[in-house]
């Protein structure tokens, strides 16, 4: 039992065709546009059956399934349209104070049994010291990367 039924106006129809036949849009546009085509439930659709959609433009079910939900919940412009990307932003465990405190730590002494520091006793030091609650090696190899500094 389908849970989201497509059931499109003839103006919503209309405009689907017309996108269709335009040639201006993207790949995934059309794909969307057509499978929304065929599984119209209204009088006017042809009412496919999902694996008959998924067959004829090489799509999986889950696909057809995501574009359904998406009609019925978000609304029609939202289909045709792509979501803003927006870029995550990571947040730097390393500022300039603790970016300090580990160079002054890399030029000191290393541990006692230890010729030299390495990337693993850095980080463990560093959240030892209290500068930071947990960070990664690879946090503290960007770091010294980063301020031209070599633990050779």
């Amino acid at each position: 039992m389908k849970k989201y039924i497509v059931r499109l106006s003839l103006e919503e129809r209309a405009t689907l065709k017309k996108l269709l036949t335009s040639g201006h849009g993207t790949g995934r546009m059309f794909t969307r546009v057509r499978i929304l085509l065929k599984a119209d439930q209204s009088d006017e659709g042809p009412a496919w059956p999902d694996e008959k959609i998924s067959e004829a433009f090489d799509v999986t079910i889950q696909t057809i399934e995501k574009v359904r939900k998406q009609l019925v919940e978000e609304g029609f412009e939202a289909i045709l349209s792509r979501r803003p990307y927006t870029q995550k932003v990571s947040r730097k465990k390393i500022d300039g104070d603790v970016e300090a405190h580990l160079i002054a730590l890399c030029c000191s002494d290393p541990p006692k049994g230890r010729v030299r520091w390495t990337l693993r006793l850095l980080a463990d030091k560093v959240v030892e010291l209290g500068y930071v609650d947990n960070i990664s090696y690879e946090a503290v190899r960007q770091t010294l990367k980063k301020t031209n500094l070599s633990l050779g």
